[in-house]
């Protein structure tokens, strides 16, 4: 796997590229304690800034850990080709133009609603993140694995580097 860190025009098309990609991330909350407590949230929306944006119930598990320490990490994954680790702050925004903006119907599942009261949105501003990216299909990912196993010699298998958001 060769290496290439990302410098901040780079960074940003890229992630914005693999978010948009993937959409659902397990998002991390109370970094400090272990287990770490994780859930499945669909990215909503990166803004003009960086910023991901999600909506979240005010009673969930997640909300209340970002109450107590906004410190968060992102897992973004799409099978065994694309992988993005992203650590930052996130925020919790309770102002219902920002809430509605972001409300489409597939949210009729979780909430009453974009004025349902327990509906909330959270901000996430990254720091730092890293990603993980296979150059070619999964066939040619395995083939170049095979090959490795037989010859034992390295084989590209992808591009990995830090993103300088």
């Amino acid at each position: 796997m060769s290496t290439e860190n990302l410098s901040e025009v780079e960074a940003k098309k890229k992630f914005r590229e693999m978010v948009d990609d993937i959409k659902v991330t397990m998002f991390a909350t109370n970094l400090t304690k272990k287990p770490l407590d994780v859930a499945p949230m669909y990215t909503k929306r990166v803004d003009e800034s960086g910023n991901l944006w999600f909506l979240s119930s005010k009673n969930s598990d997640h909300n209340h850990n970002i109450l107590q320490d906004p410190d968060c990490q992102l897992f973004y994954s799409a099978g065994t080709s694309n992988f993005l680790s992203v650590y930052g702050n996130a925020e919790i925004i309770d102002d219902r133009d920002t809430i509605e903006s972001l409300y489409k119907k597939m949210d009729n599942a979780y909430f009453d609603g974009p004025e349902d009261p327990q509906i909330r949105a959270i901000k996430f501003s990254p720091k730092e993140a890293a990603y993980w990216s296979a150059d070619g299909n999964k066939l040619v990912s395995l083939f170049k694995m095979g090959v490795a196993a037989v010859t034992g010699k390295d084989q590209d298998l992808g591009t990995s580097g830090k993103m300088n958001l």
